[in-house]
């Protein structure tokens, strides 16, 4: 019962997710990096594989639900990590063609929140949908399998 509920939810959440935003995404450039106007942003060009980064793809038109999982990660990192270089926030928007390689990467087809570092990645975007409140443990709980 709980798995077709969370199926109902993740399913429902998918198609809402296309109903529009008025904020205005970022662009990750992949010609560089430096630091966007949010100061946990990063620009990627080649990733790290020192560095764990926390990716929040996304496209143009975003739900509610959205845009919550994104400022709880976009918080979580920047209150648990701070200025720590080992770890970033990076914004990818997915209908951006200079994102095109990092999309194609991870295997994004609309929203979601993968932790990585170097080829170690996890997608906890369905955790992080049906439960927006746990981001920040989800996310800590990766990251820190990640830096040891």
């Amino acid at each position: 019962m709980k798995q077709i509920l969370l199926l109902i939810l993740s399913a429902f959440l998918l198609t809402s997710c296309g109903s529009g935003s008025s904020k205005q995404a970022e662009t990750v450039n992949p010609a560089a990096e430096t630091a966007a106007d949010h100061p946990t942003d990063q620009t990627v060009t080649t990733a790290d594989p020192s560095v764990v980064y926390v990716y929040y793809f996304h496209g143009s038109q975003r739900c509610k639900t959205c845009v919550a999982v994104e400022k709880a990660a976009r918080e979580s990192v920047a209150t648990l990590y701070g200025e720590q270089e080992q770890v970033r926030f990076v914004e990818v928007p997915t209908d951006d063609a200079a994102n095109k390689r990092l999309v194609e990467q991870y295997g994004v087809t609309w929203n979601a929140l993968i932790v990585a570092k170097g080829d170690d990645h996890v997608d906890i975007t369905q955790k992080a949908f049906a439960n927006p409140e746990g981001v920040s443990g989800m996310l800590q709980e990766e990251v820190e399998r990640r830096l040891s």
